[in-house]
């Protein structure tokens, strides 16, 4: 995984108030929980004392308990209370376990991976994505380093032969382009230029234009991916590492054509079997991909329409360069 980084890890909804919750996420066991302020916690999940799970132990006050001996966590990991030495003893200080920073906002909750810092950047999310677009969110395992699903999403050559009668219908294989432009050191975008082969060879991207309001793809590193289809409509996905071969994808519907409570989730969930559908289509093909995650440099060769894959892996290279990984 790339270090310091926020990565999404959940959605706010599958930590509800009143129990804690284990993961493994970035290779980690891990316990969330709320307090009662509803403020998100997140532990390494062990005991200090014997090594017991939190998650399977209970939240009490702002604390989550240990279900072995009831020792109680807060928020920041310290152990604050031992009820075998009574409520009015002092806790040592070697009571302590592993917390995460952590963030939510748009229905998410990230996690800063890496370095713990006196002040820490907030996370980012597409910006165009507004309080009035309704949302469904589904989600599915997939047995590859998150590298591979992330890179399945930057690839614009696979839908005529992966979802030929999907969204790569009309044979169009042959790849113009694509133009990929960088909004920032880590939000990347491109524009697909997919027609059919008529034996003339693919253009360059300069020598394309991009028309007002033509589709485009986002990614902002390290784990979040947006398909915007225009100003009502947007899929969004996050690619949630759980160790070195296992990802979670999150994928997310937007739309804003209907805003009416009832009307904009009946649309939202009309969007979801169709949506289920293509992921379906791309999890049969990548799972099969060997390795199971991605370097910079590695045995594949790479042609002109793979070039949002390779901005990707040369920036990724570069973070684990910084981080001296």
């Amino acid at each position: 995984m790339i270090p310091n980084q926020w990565y999404v890890v959940l959605e706010s909804k599958e930590v509800p108030r009143g129990r804690p919750v284990g993961v493994t996420r970035m290779g980690e066991e891990l316990v969330f929980w709320r307090d009662r302020q509803g403020q998100v916690g997140v532990l390494r999940d062990r005991c200090a004392h014997r090594g017991a799970a939190l998650s399977v132990g209970r939240v009490r006050h702002d604390c989550v308990e240990c279900p072995f001996h009831g020792f109680q966590y807060d928020l920041g990991g310290r152990c604050r209370l031992i009820p075998a030495h009574g409520r009015g003893a002092e806790v040592p200080e070697r009571f302590q376990v592993s917390s995460y920073p952590v963030r939510e906002a748009h229905g998410l909750i990230w996690l800063w991976w890496g370095e713990l810092r006196d002040e820490l950047p907030e996370p980012s999310f597409f910006e165009d994505i507004g309080p009035k677009m309704s949302s469904t969110t589904f989600r599915d395992r997939w047995p590859v380093h998150y590298s591979r699903a992330i890179e399945n999403q930057l690839d614009v050559m696979h839908l005529p032969f992966v979802h030929h009668h999907t969204i790569g219908r009309g044979g169009r294989t042959v790849i113009d382009g694509p133009v990929v432009e960088w909004l920032d050191e880590d939000r990347l975008r491109f524009h697909v230029f997919n027609r059919v082969d008529d034996v003339t060879p693919p253009r360059r991207p300069e020598e394309l234009a991009i028309a007002d309001g033509q589709v485009y793809l986002d990614f902002i590193f390290p784990n979040l991916w947006q398909n915007y289809l225009g100003d009502r409509l947007r899929i969004v996905a996050a690619f949630v590492p759980v160790d070195e071969a296992r990802t979670v994808v999150y994928i997310r519907a937007y739309q804003s054509f209907l805003t009416a409570p009832g009307l904009a989730q009946l649309v939202s969930w009309a969007l979801e079997p169709f949506n289920r559908l293509v992921l379906a289509q791309d999890k049969r093909v990548v799972r099969t991909q060997r390795p199971l995650r991605t370097w910079l440099r590695m045995g594949e060769n790479l042609v002109q329409g793979d070039r949002p894959i390779a901005e990707y892996r040369t920036r990724r290279q570069q973070l684990l360069d910084e981080a001296g990984r």
